[in-house]
């Protein structure tokens, strides 16, 4: 839980002040008026980083440093920003102790919805397969240094057959690499979709008040029973297209993950309000996964989430809010505080 907040030359804020409640905390105010950024500055503080934004883009135009300090359960977290005109430098203070960077065992978990969120259905694969993989990394860390390392061989492999003189035996080594790193991150991938598809569409009719069967499914032209044998023979038989076409065409990095209704592909039958549903349960989802994993219950962060549900889903979706520190934006402060029977703690802004 974060207690308090201060941002001193941070976005658009030059030195300001907040106090939060342990359950749900209402940031109203005009577009413009720096809700989001105050989400945003809540990431930086959990995982030192922005979840959009480089260091330097932090700093408030016209100054060279920034600073948040905040005061969580039990300790204090200061992120400093110094901006010299051609870098960023950055230091991270839990008590006494300073850091670069995070490691996941510093990061506090959090749970982020924002707008761009709504494009995981209707976006390209590669929206689906990020979210699906950042999950995993902050779950298992040894998925990230197994993301890592295929990404290295891969640019490696893509290298070699851009180079003109491609054969076989010269990229047997990343065949092969390619093949068991990318047998791992699909087979974890697989795992964790066999896990939530049922939670999901369970979690999506309760929100919804609908029957709707909602289904995660791993789509793939390798065979998703034998994926490293069978990525393998891909990467051997498609040595001349790949070479044509100057990148690996088979792989997890080529993978999707399709969700329908009740049978249909979503992001060709789903309704504004639908898409933001089934979002929203599949942050839910993450907010449960990460509190089973981090033994620590997350934050959870909500912008403009209210606006396109109607007041059914709104107030089956506020029950799953009441036992989070919760933070949400609004410009209809209205819309909000008439769905939370219990006490909230309103934040203007602007």
């Amino acid at each position: 839980m974060i207690h308090s907040l201060r941002l001193q030359q941070y976005r658009s804020y030059e030195d300001d002040s907040f106090e939060f409640d342990k359950s749900v905390n209402i940031i109203v105010g005009p577009n413009a008026s720096g809700k989001t950024n105050l989400l945003e500055a809540l990431t930086v503080v959990c995982q030192g980083k922005s979840y959009k934004a480089l260091d330097g883009e932090l700093v408030k135009h016209g100054t060279d440093w920034a600073r948040i300090d905040t005061q969580a359960d039990e300790h204090t977290r200061v992120v400093k920003l110094k901006a010299d005109g051609k870098a960023t430098t950055k230091r991270i203070e839990i008590d006494k102790n300073v850091y670069t960077r995070l490691s996941h065992q510093k990061q506090l978990p959090y749970v982020l919805f924002e707008p761009n969120d709504l494009r995981l259905l209707h976006g390209g694969p590669e929206r689906r397969r990020e979210y699906i993989d950042g999950l995993l990394e902050r779950l298992h860390v040894s998925f990230g240094k197994a993301r890592r390392e295929y990404r290295r061989a891969l640019a490696q492999r893509n290298r070699q057959l851009k180079s003109g003189h491609t054969k076989q035996d010269d990229l047997f080594v990343w065949d092969v690499r390619l093949s068991e790193l990318g047998n791992t991150i699909a087979e974890q991938r697989q795992r964790l979709l066999r896990d939530i598809s049922p939670k999901l569409s369970k979690l999506y009719r309760e929100i919804a008040h609908s029957d709707v069967e909602v289904s995660l499914t791993y789509q793939t032209t390798c065979n998703d029973k034998n994926y490293g044998t069978s990525m393998l023979k891909l990467l051997k038989d498609n040595v001349s297209r790949d070479a044509e076409r100057g990148f690996t065409g088979y792989g997890p990095h080529r993978d999707d993950i399709v969700i329908t209704f009740d049978g249909y592909v979503a992001k060709e039958v789903a309704s504004r309000g639908e898409t933001r549903t089934v979002v929203l349960a599949l942050k839910i989802l993450e907010l449960e996964l990460l509190k089973e994993h981090k033994d620590m219950k997350p934050l959870l962060l909500l912008d403009d989430v209210f606006s396109e549900l109607d007041g059914a889903r709104r107030k089956h979706l506020t029950e799953y809010l009441q036992n989070h520190q919760t933070f949400i934006t609004t410009t209809d402060a209205d819309i909000v505080i008439q769905h939370f029977m219990k006490k909230c703690h309103i934040i203007p802004l602007g």
